[in-house]
């Protein structure tokens, strides 16, 4: 049976309505443990990666599902200037068709590539150029690991409590502990063991325990389980911009840690409400054009 989220979509609207119902004063420092500069729930509200209307440009539109490279040092892996990544939102901007990703292979991300991970982007580009396989695991139903959870555009709610933040976006749920240390030994999985602590109004999020399973971002680019990835994500923009800054670190697949950012924009609207999303409905290969299959569930989950 495909798998599908109907138990946890009815939990998790369950706890955002229990959350949207807390009084204003009470989601404050002493009801979550979070600084009052880095109150990121509350009724009603979101944070979307797309991009608003007044921001409307191309240089925004870019990065409406992809990562920001740093000021300085190694970023993310990013596409072919032979063969520009046109995504949806930059097709609308500029009235061109949309395009799949082709990794870049000679940049300076690219050298920081381990020979094994450039034979796979390879591999990876050669199916997009045959027209073949181009989406990102994400459409395909996979769990889509971290720092690869940002690249969803759609809305993301955030729960804070003193002891646990949790981000839920499109059926995904990602649990932070607070002020805890990591496991000894972490059972490997698709988001890892996230432990955070705040530090003035940032919030600091150390993450272990991965399986290799996933790709760090939508080119493909796959890791070992020696995965290590911080994330930082601090209010900008007098609070309308959630900044996610992160590092990811794989001595397996990685010669140094490179990082990268994806902001996202505050919405405010009462009917901002966590939605299931049937994600193996109607997902089929239909143009046979050697898509991977969507996850099948050893069981059925009801």
């Amino acid at each position: 049976m495909r798998m599908t989220r109907p138990k946890t979509s009815i939990i998790l609207a369950a706890l955002l309505c229990a959350t949207a119902l807390l009084p204003i004063e009470a989601q404050g420092q002493s009801a979550t443990g979070a600084p009052p500069g880095l109150q990121l729930s509350g009724p009603g509200v979101a944070w979307v990666g797309f991009m608003a209307p007044k921001q409307s440009n191309y240089e925004i539109a870019r990065t409406f599902n992809d990562f920001t490279n740093p000021a300085t040092g190694i970023g993310p892996v990013t596409d072919d200037p032979a063969h520009p990544f046109v995504n949806n939102e930059v097709a609308r901007e500029m009235g061109i068709p949309p395009t799949y990703r082709i990794a870049n292979l000679n940049n300076a991300a690219a050298k920081n590539l381990m020979p094994w991970v450039i034979d796979s982007l390879r591999a990876q580009n050669a199916l997009v150029l045959q027209g073949k396989n181009g989406e990102p695991r994400e459409p395909r139903c996979w769990e889509t690991g971290v720092p690869a959870f940002h690249l969803n555009p759609g809305a993301m709610h955030i729960i804070q409590t003193p002891k646990e933040v949790v981000l839920f976006l499109t059926g995904r749920a990602r649990h932070i502990y607070l002020n805890v240390p990591h496991s000894a030994n972490p059972k490997p999985s698709w988001y890892g063991e996230s432990v955070g602590h705040y530090e003035g109004d940032t919030l600091v999020v150390d993450t272990v325990g991965f399986n290799d399973k996933t790709f760090v971002d939508s080119y493909r680019t796959p890791h070992t389980g020696k995965l290590h990835v911080v994330e930082r994500l601090r209010l900008i923009d007098n609070g309308n911009t959630l900044e996610v800054a992160f590092t990811v670190d794989d001595p397996g697949a990685f010669y140094q840690p490179w990082s990268g950012t994806r902001n996202r924009h505050k919405v405010t609207n009462p009917n901002n409400r966590l939605t299931e999303f049937p994600c193996a409905e109607a997902n089929d290969d239909y143009f046979n054009i050697g898509l991977e299959p969507v996850p099948q569930a050893e069981k059925t989950e009801f």
